[in-house]
């Protein structure tokens, strides 16, 4: 491990799966966190949005930084398709819907991330297209039925069925498409 050992990482994130992939890759952290609004102006490039909110996300629990050597770090994801935004799905007709446009598709994930201290700041991102198989509508009211998809952008977890089992290739980084580009965070702290 290149990281400086004196660096403390602060996981602004209630998501279970950043931990686990900073934890798979022996990244140490503390999670600790804030709630921030997470809104972004209309005219924003589709490109932009899951960096300006994991910036946001960073200025909004600055305050939990509480010592010279910490650093936050936050993200935000968004899956695109055709150059629409499609986030966590409000309930199931919603659901449904992104997984039909998501059939047979590529689409876009964009992790973006900011790392953040009381000296300095980084904001980037990482991309990730993936390629879906057709699904019928019984595998996604199956899926629905017993995976637990509405906490996640698109309407779906890669590490789950539909992820397993339905996706044919990707192009990037499986971390990415999980929510944390892990190869490019760990890039930022070794040059912290």
């Amino acid at each position: 491990m290149q990281i400086d050992p004196n660096l403390s990482l602060i996981l602004a994130s209630k998501s279970p799966r950043r931990s686990y992939l900073l934890e798979q890759a022996g990244i140490p952290f503390t999670v600790r966190t804030a709630d921030v609004e997470e809104v972004y102006p209309d005219d924003l490039p589709v490109m932009e949005i899951a960096p300006y909110l994991a910036a946001l996300k960073a200025t909004g629990a600055f305050h939990l930084l509480e010592k010279d050597n910490e650093v936050l770090l936050t993200a935000d994801s968004v899956v695109l398709i055709d150059g629409k935004k499609y986030g966590k799905p409000k309930d199931r007709e919603m659901a449904v819907a992104t997984l039909r446009k998501l059939s047979g598709n590529e689409h876009t994930v964009v992790t973006g991330c900011c790392l953040k201290s009381k000296f300095k700041e980084r904001i980037f991102a990482g991309v990730t297209k993936v390629f879906f198989n057709k699904l019928s509508d019984e595998e996604i009211n199956w899926y629905l039925d017993t995976s637990a998809p509405y906490d996640k952008a698109g309407a779906y977890g890669i590490q789950d069925w539909v992820g397993l089992a339905c996706i044919n290739r990707i192009e990037g980084t499986y971390p990415n498409v999980m929510g944390l580009p892990v190869d490019l965070v760990y890039k930022e702290l070794k040059h912290w």
